[in-house]
């Protein structure tokens, strides 16, 4: 039933939410992974979807123009991850990995790939003795992400200090090798300029011909996305954006049209949409 959505809180967002409900079949629904689909764990390689993720994306995929998985991690990983291959009803599912650099869509079950930035490889020879010698090894560990290269603090023994520490030098090292750093949920990321999740998001929304747009997300990594469907919504697209509730995010919480407690409540809201769309 309708009544079973959450409400947005916002007039931009209730409009949004009233144009997918309106036109299913126009609509793309973009999706974060890591905190929105799935839950944070403290070895990434451990995230998987949330039980009941793919049985709600798979009532909804077949009901609008799209579904589109948007994360930083490499397509196939995601496709991993979230056991999206070879499940009936989701053939109307894409996923945008690399913030766009690379697509698995789940017709062809195929991932297209643009070529690497010469700077990650550099960068991800250089990392171990860079970290050594700024005395922040302990707890802190790489994470390979084939064109990026993420650095994670959550298990040191002063998470944030390292962190904090670590988010200047850092930065000089990606300006050195002609990359940018992405700061996130207690990682620090290293990746080629250009390749955002608002850059892919725009640009899969205007490639299908959406005629409304819903975009949840949880990091500081989803501001470009958020910041996306405002440009979108002012340029006539309605749209809905969606908090996967963290408090160490506020930043989007607080331009979000609506903000929901994680991961099993963003599955909540998917199979309550689902719903919603069948009966409209």
């Amino acid at each position: 039933m309708v009544n079973s959505l959450p409400h947005p809180t916002t007039p931009a967002g209730r409009d949004g939410l009233a144009a997918l409900l309106a036109r299913p079949e126009k609509a793309v629904v973009a999706l974060d992974f890591d905190g929105t689909l799935a839950e944070i764990v403290p070895d990434p390689e451990r995230a998987r979807a949330h039980p009941g993720a793919v049985e709600a994306l798979a009532a909804l995929a077949p009901q609008v123009a799209s579904i589109a998985v948007v994360t930083g991690r490499p397509a196939g990983v995601a496709v991993r991850y979230g056991g999206f291959a070879g499940v009936p009803g989701l053939e109307h599912l894409v996923v945008l990995g690399h913030y766009g650099a690379e697509r698995w869509d789940a017709v062809t079950g195929t991932v297209r790939a643009a070529a690497p930035h010469p700077g990650v490889a550099s960068v991800r020879a250089e990392l171990p003795g860079f970290l050594d010698r700024a005395g922040a090894w302990q707890g802190v560990w790489i994470e390979e992400k084939g064109r990026a290269v993420a650095v994670h603090t959550r298990r040191a023994v002063d998470p944030e200090g390292a962190f904090e520490a670590l988010k200047g030098p850092l930065g000089e090292l990606a300006t050195h090798h002609g990359l940018v750093l992405e700061p996130g949920r207690m990682v620090l990321e290293l990746r080629p300029p250009g390749m955002d999740k608002g850059v892919a998001l725009t640009e899969y929304v205007r490639e299908v011909g959406a005629g409304s747009v819903l975009y949840a997300g949880d990091d500081l990594g989803d501001l470009p996305a958020f910041a996306a469907v405002e440009k979108l919504r002012s340029d006539g697209t309605p749209g809905l954006l969606v908090c996967s509730g963290s408090a160490e995010v506020p930043e989007l919480a607080e331009r979000a049209d609506l903000a929901v407690a994680g991961p099993a409540a963003v599955v909540d809201l998917l199979a309550a949409l689902a719903t919603a769309v069948g009966e409209a």
